[in-house]
C-alpha cells in the first residue's frame, strides 16, 4: 500500500497559528461566526460538556481554541481579569469590520484611525476578554517614513499598543 508523505504543516496552516483558552468556548465560536464571519473546522467536546479542541477559520487564518480548565490551569482572560495579548485581524474595510464586532458584542477599546505606519487601524475587546486589533493597509511606507510620521505625532500617549507597532 503506497502512502503519501505527510506535511510537516498541514494544508491550510501557517507557521504560528494562535491558541486560545475562552469561558465559554462554544459561545465565542458563535461569537466570532457573528463578529469576524468565521468558519468552525473542528470541534472536540471534552468532560461536562467543555470543549477540549476546536478550530475555526477566519480570512485565511486558523484560530484554535478550548475552554478553560482550571483544575488544569488552563485559563482565559476573565479569570486572569486581563490579557496580555493582542490578536491582529487585517480586513477589508476596518470601518465596517468594527461595526459588525460590535454589533455581535464586542466593545470599542480604540477607535479606528488612520495611523503613523500607514493602517487605518482600531482595537476591540471580545464579550470572553479578548483584545482584537482590527486593520486595512492603507499606504505602504519605509521605516523612515513610519519614523518621521511618529515623530511628528510627538505625544504618543493614549495610543497604547498602537504606538508600539
Amino acid at each position: 500500500m503506497a502512502t503519501t508523505a505527510v506535511k510537516p504543516i498541514p494544508e491550510g496552516m501557517h507557521t504560528l497559528t494562535a491558541h486560545i483558552v475562552c469561558e465559554g468556548a462554544s459561545d465565542a465560536i458563535d461569537f466570532y461566526k457573528k463578529a469576524f464571519n468565521a468558519q468552525e473546522i473542528t470541534r472536540l467536546p471534552g468532560p461536562g460538556g467543555k470543549i477540549m479542541h476546536a478550530a475555526i477559520r477566519i480570512g485565511d487564518s486558523v484560530l484554535m481554541l478550548m475552554d478553560d480548565f482550571p483544575d488544569w490551569g488552563t485559563l482565559g482572560p476573565r479569570a486572569l481579569k486581563g490579557t496580555p495579548v493582542t490578536l491582529h485581524l487585517y480586513m477589508n474595510d476596518v470601518d465596517a469590520a468594527m461595526q459588525q464586532a460590535v454589533a455581535a458584542g464586542a466593545q470599542v477599546t480604540m477607535p479606528a484611525a488612520d495611523m503613523f505606519w500607514g493602517d487605518r487601524y482600531g482595537q476591540v475587546v471580545d464579550p470572553f476578554g479578548h483584545r482584537w486589533s482590527i486593520a486595512t493597509h492603507k499606504q505602504d511606507l519605509t521605516p523612515e517614513e513610519i519614523q518621521q510620521n511618529m515623530a511628528k505625532m510627538g505625544n504618543l500617549e493614549g495610543c497604547g499598543d498602537a504606538a508600539k507597532t
